[in-house]
């Protein structure tokens, strides 16, 4: 993800959540709840951010989000589309300072949980991971290697293998950020850390006719910790929603890891650019019709909870 795509998902994500998703994106009261069952819906993947001088973007941000991505919003739209919780992903636009995402999932614990990011090329990376789990509550951590020469740090057992036990050792899930040619890299680290719980993001960028890159992804099935998160199909589509070009991807990703691995997400506010919050429900909810109910359960919720465990309401 580009700091421009977040900026434009910011840009039109005030009048979505002000308009409060209305029914022309798929957001009316009457599709609101799980079309059956009592099964929780969580939504593992959504950022936050503020102009706010408590909380200063870093000097390096040359282009800053121009509209706000505050909870509040998003809380709304959780309540009209029924989520129960959702994970903050602590956005890049601070780098590593992860305090905003931190007082925001502390504020509204009862709704947030949060992942945090740590600089990789940083000697105190793995101590710095553990401020941000112990003193300030996160529940994750995210890399994001980039696959170009810059992502290099990756392959570095001098940078990684301190991030990686501290992961470890503080028994909390990793979100890997990056494209398929980076997964033999992360391969390699997960077979010398099997105990951690990973998630592959938004199905590793990969393109929707590149089923090369895919068997990439679909090798990590080997590795039982592994999960996918079967998001930003309405970023690689090209058509309209439902995105039915994006759905056989999908089904080998179901078929490699099963629903007991796949989660949904929204990516908010990125999402209300494409398709808005309430149709990135939908797709998965009412549209995928090679889910069944047992698979959507998962899908859309019980994995998460594997990942990020919360009490009975």
């Amino acid at each position: 993800m580009t700091r421009r795509d977040f900026a434009k998902g910011a840009t039109t994500m005030g009048l979505a959540a002000l308009a409060g998703c209305a029914s022309d994106e798929g957001g009316d009261d009457s599709s609101a709840q799980p079309s059956e069952g009592d099964y929780r819906i969580i939504d593992p993947h959504v950022h936050v951010w503020k102009h706010d001088p408590k909380y200063p973007w870093p000097e390096s941000l040359d282009n800053p989000p121009d509209d706000d991505a505050l909870p509040e919003p998003l809380l709304a739209l959780m309540e009209q589309n029924g989520v129960a919780r959702t994970i903050v992903v602590h956005v890049i636009y601070y780098l590593w300072d992860c305090r905003y995402a931190a007082d925001v999932c502390k504020r509204y614990a009862d709704k947030f949980s949060g992942v945090c990011r740590v600089n990789p090329e940083s000697a105190s990376a793995a101590d710095d991971l553990t401020k941000w789990v112990e003193q300030d509550g996160f529940q994750g951590v995210q890399l994001s290697p980039a696959t170009s020469e810059r992502g290099d740090w990756i392959k570095n057992a001098e940078l990684m293998d301190p991030i990686w036990k501290r992961t470890s050792e503080l028994k909390v899930p990793m979100l890997i950020l990056t494209g398929t040619s980076r997964l033999p890299d992360v391969a390699h680290w997960i077979e010398r850390y099997p105990g951690i719980k990973i998630s592959i993001d938004h199905m590793a960028s990969c393109p929707i006719d590149a089923p090369q890159e895919l068997r990439k992804l679909t090798d990590l099935a080997r590795f039982p910790e592994v999960y996918v998160k079967i998001s930003h199909t309405w970023r690689f589509s090209k058509q309209e929603y439902p995105f039915r070009d994006t759905w056989d991807q999908v089904k080998k990703l179901y078929d490699a890891f099963g629903p007991q691995r796949l989660m949904w997400g929204t990516d908010w506010p990125a999402v209300e650019n494409f398709c808005g919050y309430a149709k990135a429900l939908s797709l998965v909810r009412d549209e995928m019709d090679f889910l069944n109910e047992d698979d959507k359960r998962w899908i859309l919720g019980g994995t998460a909870e594997r990942l990020w465990p919360y009490p009975a309401a």
